[in-house]
């Protein structure tokens, strides 16, 4: 097969040649960016030569955490047309410790349409179904937009409101609860107002956030009469809980959950096939979520040897890669944990569940909060 280096990432090929053709993508000096153009000449291999499958991305190091230092412009691919630029900046959440940076041109919009069909699976509403409210994160954080294009995508409109996670983890951190409930209904005051006034059918929302809503009668009403697609993401969250939340508390809306982060993108919920026996390792109505290939692969490791993947119905450390168009990143350790779950007939790439923090005492400190 011949490859399409100039642009491998619409090459539609899904084997270890994309793989091939991204090595050269991103380590040519004609295409790459000036990071990892600048790395090769340190790497004791050549990754456009050395580098032929998924496995063979295991001779990286995690260069991860000099992402929270390096300037953004030198992770901008040489190859993308400068004339055409759109490129923007996105922080990670914070969660353990200073924020990443990464820079995004059109990949990720990619990868939010395939969520969008995801989604549609789930029979969340479509085109036509009512506008979206956004309560999360917007500002430096990629879910804002990514939920807004989501929206786009059905050509309808995206509410949003103010909401920082970064000081509601100050809180947390700081044992400063109550500031924290107060926090929360602000967060609420300003969704009311825009659930009395507007055509609001989907609502994206943190599992702190909704378990905040079922405690509060008044916005609990409106999202229940009003309501017909629920996505949460953000913070882990129990199967008991989500049961709740699906079977008695929204029972009249598609409930979706999303698994993702501003390094690896979107893993959406597949949809849950009647009939079918439980997954190994899964509770009865667990969240099964699975990642856009070929671009983003979450693979679960041993923790004690992180080359080393487990076996399906197994418990891993979450270790991701992304190779797209506009950016590189070999792999990383996440401070996730969660069961390996098999392939099926409509999603052949492997899934994760049950998503929960590390429980290490090596991990690093998880300040969840509401986001």
């Amino acid at each position: 097969m011949s490859l399409n280096t100039t642009d491998p990432f619409r090459s539609g090929t899904l084997t270890d040649d994309f793989v091939q053709a991204a090595m050269e993508w991103h380590f040519s000096p004609e295409t790459g960016s000036p990071f990892w153009v600048k790395r090769a000449a340190e790497l004791p291999f050549d990754p456009r030569r050395d580098i032929r499958t998924w496995a063979d991305l295991d001779l990286f190091p995690d260069v991860s955490e000099e992402w929270r230092d390096v300037s953004v412009e030198e992770l901008v691919p040489a190859g993308i047309d400068r004339s055409d630029w759109d490129f923007q900046v996105f922080d990670s959440g914070g969660t353990t410790g200073r924020p990443k940076r990464i820079v995004e041109s059109r990949s990720r919009r990619q990868g939010v349409e395939w969520v969008g069909r995801v989604l549609d699976d789930h029979e969340v509403p479509g085109e036509g179904g009512g506008h979206w409210l956004h309560i999360g994160p917007t500002g430096p954080h990629i879910v804002g937009r990514s939920v807004g294009l989501l929206a786009q995508h059905r050509r309808t409109f995206c509410h949003y409101i103010d909401f920082d996670p970064r000081w509601v983890k100050r809180l947390a951190k700081e044992g400063r609860t109550e500031e924290v409930v107060r926090y929360v209904r602000h967060i609420l005051d300003q969704a009311l107002d825009i659930l009395r006034t507007q055509p609001v059918s989907v609502l994206f929302a943190t599992p702190p956030v909704l378990e905040a809503i079922a405690a509060r009668d008044e916005v609990l009403d409106l999202v229940q009469r009003r309501i017909r697609g629920i996505v949460w993401a953000g913070t882990s969250i129990g199967p008991e809980t989500l049961r709740t939340l699906e079977d008695e508390l929204f029972p009249d809306a598609a409930v979706v959950g999303l698994y993702g982060n501003t390094m690896m993108g979107i893993a959406p919920q597949r949809p849950r096939t009647p009939g079918e026996p439980g997954e190994p390792g899964v509770e009865d109505g667990g969240c099964v979520f699975v990642p856009y290939e070929p671009y983003s692969r979450v693979r679960l490791v041993d923790p004690e040897d992180t080359t080393r993947t487990v076996a399906y119905g197994e418990r891993g450390q979450a270790r991701i890669s992304l190779l797209t168009r506009d950016l590189l990143l070999p792999w990383t350790l996440e401070r996730d944990y969660a069961v390996r779950i098999a392939p099926n007939a409509a999603y052949p790439q492997d899934g994760i569940a049950d998503v929960r923090p590390l429980p290490s005492a090596h991990a690093p400190a998880v300040v969840e909060g509401v986001y």
